[in-house]
């Protein structure tokens, strides 16, 4: 099993169950449940990073930020429940987050977005579940602004 990234020593990260109620948070795991045939505990890991990517990336409007595929399954059940998405969306950024799905062919930022997803989110003090972001391989540090064409990359 993944562990969330901790945050620091002594600090309490973010829980992202504190951001919607314990109906919306079991209705939406059920909902990953059915529509992608995950267990429990993968459903509520997934959840529980979509609510950090959506949390977070309603306080910071102007950073472009995405979902990994993994985390993308779980933004697609919440927006398609669309009461409990609408409600979440007023509550945390005062306006509707449109989920905009992008193209192959326009997927050519996606490492850099997908790293500044991931710092986002952890400056946002959530924990970072490093499997369902591939953290390990998104989240560069020696790397030509995090480019798909860097040479680290090829």
């Amino acid at each position: 099993m993944t562990a969330v990234a901790e945050i620091g020593a002594g600090v309490a990260a973010r829980d992202p169950r504190e951001c919607v109620t314990a109906e919306v948070w079991d209705r939406e795991v059920r909902l990953i449940m059915r529509d992608h045939g995950m267990d429990r505990a993968l459903a509520e890991r997934t959840f529980g990073q979509v609510v950090a990517y959506l949390v977070t990336s309603a306080e910071n409007p102007d950073t472009p930020m995405g979902p990994t595929p993994e985390v993308d399954k779980g933004v697609h059940s919440f927006v398609l429940d669309t009461p409990r998405y609408w409600d979440f969306c007023m509550r945390h950024a005062g306006r509707y987050l449109h989920h905009v799905p992008h193209l192959p062919e326009e997927r050519a930022c996606q490492p850099k977005v997908l790293h500044q997803t991931i710092q986002g989110i952890r400056a946002a003090g959530f924990g970072v579940d490093d499997e369902l972001w591939g953290a390990e391989a998104v989240d560069c540090h020696q790397c030509h602004a995090c480019c798909a064409d860097s040479p680290t990359r090829m």
